[in-house]
């Protein structure tokens, strides 16, 4: 198995942890110590080594900043995860607290005064985030100061060490583009812009640039290492020499230097002795780097990762891969929900063995690699938890007359998968029926639109939102998010939600997965992912639009959907997607479960 259904979370151990951390600031003469989940690349998910949130506050979300004074301590989060950190955290520790609605200076500036001192590792904050807490705690009266050890890592007594995963050639096959080829447009851009080199601390900017990967985090195929690339010569990649195999080596060696972490922090001195011009991307790179940079008034050069914008935009390879990886996924979650309802309403089958089928189903196709996420497979209340994650001990049974939320992807080489369905179990109520309906509208918003060259995410967000709105309701996340090529599964810049200001442009894939969710009942989630196509003439008219091709190929449940609900062309949109589903899965699904396929995919209306 890919996931574990450990309950890792362990709350009970906060108030030690938390009184041994008070202890450490007091010693140091701070007020205060910022603990977010992060790593010194920014990774969502991260090694075991560096779960340092969790094991602090029992919080085992992706996404929160702890904030730990002498005498109180706040967890922030986003909407996704409010009911799970409530149910992870010990109230009497933590004050949970909603971005962005709550704010971090906010609360800090409420509780201390003027002339206090705030703690924070320089090696896990980003440039811009410590300029823009700098600013507004100065604004108090308040310093944040960096430490030379992490204060957790020194109460951390049973740390595990970071993680070895080999590093494995990624082909020219599913590339689509040479190591050699990407390095040159990176040092033609560099030597565009008057810059000596740049410092890459994302680990998918690594992996994509030298066509590598690797097997550090889970579910993501990255490898722990940073990298500086010159615009003119060899780059080098600052990696453990153990994860590389001698075959491997001798490739990478063609084209760039290799050398060990320990030693980028001297690269980055000398370099700022020689006044050379560094270019660091200020939101994603960590601000102990461009405090090394900053030697005699020399500064760094501000600038995005050269590698975010041409990994976003995939070439005709990847793209190929993307469409084989969705139908392979297609093939396989068939396969899943046709088991799935005729077992379901047995009471015997619980969130894990649900989770574990599906995995089970894609394993088969012989391709695997991994997950691409761990699997939030959510019965009845639990679907309201947005990031919900199943434990051995907290499994809930699927039950006749609820919904099941399943929520997965997985990473084949050729692409990355991330797909969401809502499921009735046995008949569906009214109210259920109505919440879906109004969800499926949503996504049926965004998966039609046509828009124009300039186009951001932020403007199309409220395309999903508008069925909800006028029924008086919303979901607290994002409509969708920028999706790798056998990478990341959340990749930046693009994205689908109100902070989504980036151009959207042919080549981009994101996800489309509008929601509700009503607390203590169910969740209501649809999920699939598109491709941002070519700028097409629409007959009339007299712009060019670009839209979207729909990737994933899985029914959407039709004992869910009224169709008085839908206008005539949401159920034209419908019927089409279903008829596409069943004549590309049909021909390469196993004969017994055809008949369900057709079944689900039959037209409505």
């Amino acid at each position: 198995m890919y996931q574990i259904f450990d309950d890792v979370s362990s709350p009970a151990a906060s108030g030690e942890r938390v009184k041994a951390l008070q202890r450490e600031l007091k010693s140091r003469k701070l007020k205060g110590f910022l603990v977010p989940h992060s790593d010194e690349h920014q990774d969502e998910f991260l090694s075991p080594s560096a779960e340092r949130l969790a094991w602090l506050t029992g919080f085992t979300g992706s996404a929160g900043v702890a904030i730990v004074l002498e005498k109180a301590a706040a967890l922030l989060v986003d909407g996704r995860y409010t009911l799970q950190a409530r149910a992870q955290t010990d109230a009497t520790l933590f004050e949970v607290l909603q971005t962005p609605d709550a704010k971090a200076s906010s609360w800090i500036a409420e509780k201390l005064g003027k002339g206090a001192v705030m703690g924070y590792d320089p090696a896990l904050h980003t440039i811009k985030e410590i300029e823009r807490l700098t600013e507004t705690l100065g604004k108090s009266g308040i310093k944040l100061a960096p430490v030379d050890t992490n204060l957790v890592d020194l109460i951390w007594q049973d740390r595990p060490k970071p993680s070895q995963g080999e590093v494995v050639p990624h082909g020219l096959e599913f590339a689509g583009k040479s190591a050699k080829d990407k390095i040159r447009d990176v040092q033609a851009l560099l030597n565009e812009e008057k810059a000596d080199a740049v410092l890459l601390t994302l680990l998918d900017s690594i992996a994509w640039l030298f066509n590598i990967r690797g097997g550090d985090l889970r579910h993501t195929p990255v490898a722990l290492a940073f990298a500086i690339v010159p615009a003119s010569g060899r780059p080098t990649l600052f990696i453990d020499p153990a994860k590389i195999g001698d075959n491997l080596k001798g490739s990478l060696r063609e084209f760039l230097d290799l050398a060990e972490p320990a030693a980028l922090m001297e690269r980055l001195k000398a370099l700022a002795e020689a006044r050379a011009r560094v270019r660091l991307d200020p939101e994603t790179a960590p601000m102990r780097f461009a405090q090394a940079l900053q030697a005699d008034g020399v500064k760094f050069v501000s600038g995005q990762d050269p590698c975010i914008h041409p990994k976003a935009i995939k070439n005709a390879a990847e793209i190929k891969g993307a469409r084989a990886a969705h139908l392979r996924d297609g093939v396989a979650m068939a396969r899943f929900l046709a088991w799935l309802d005729e077992v379901a309403q047995t009471g015997k089958i619980d969130e894990i063995a649900a989770a574990m089928k599906l995995e089970d189903s894609r394993r088969e196709s012989g391709q695997l690699r991994d997950i691409s996420f761990d699997t939030i497979s959510a019965a009845g209340p639990n679907g309201a938890i947005v990031h919900y994650r199943p434990t051995t001990k907290g499994k809930r049974a699927l039950q006749a007359g609820s919904l099941y939320l399943i929520d997965s992807g997985a990473q084949y080489r050729d692409g990355t998968t991330d797909v969401t369905r809502t499921l009735a179990i046995g008949a569906p109520t009214a109210e259920m029926k109505r919440h879906y309906g109004l969800v499926l509208k949503a996504h049926i918003a965004i998966a039609t639109a046509r828009f124009p060259k300039g186009t951001r995410g932020q403007d199309l967000d409220p395309f999903a939102r508008r069925p909800l709105w006028e029924a008086g309701l919303d979901f607290d996340h994002g409509t969708g998010h920028g999706v790798g090529s056998y990478l990341s599964v959340h990749e930046g810049p693009q994205r689908l939600s109100r902070l989504g200001t980036v151009e959207l442009e042919p080549g981009m894939i994101l996800s489309n997965e509008p929601g509700y969710y009503r607390e203590g009942h169910y969740g209501i989630r649809l999920e699939t992912l598109v491709l941002v196509t070519p700028p097409e003439r629409i007959a009339g008219g007299t712009r060019e639009m670009l839209g979207f091709e729909t990737l994933t190929l899985v029914p959407f449940d039709r004992r869910l959907i009224d169709p008085r609900q839908l206008l005539p062309f949401e159920i034209a949109w419908l019927n089409a997607y279903h008829a596409r589903v069943r004549r590309e899965i049909e021909p390469i699904l196993l004969s017994d479960d055809r008949a369900w396929l057709r079944h689900a995919t039959a037209p409505i209306g």
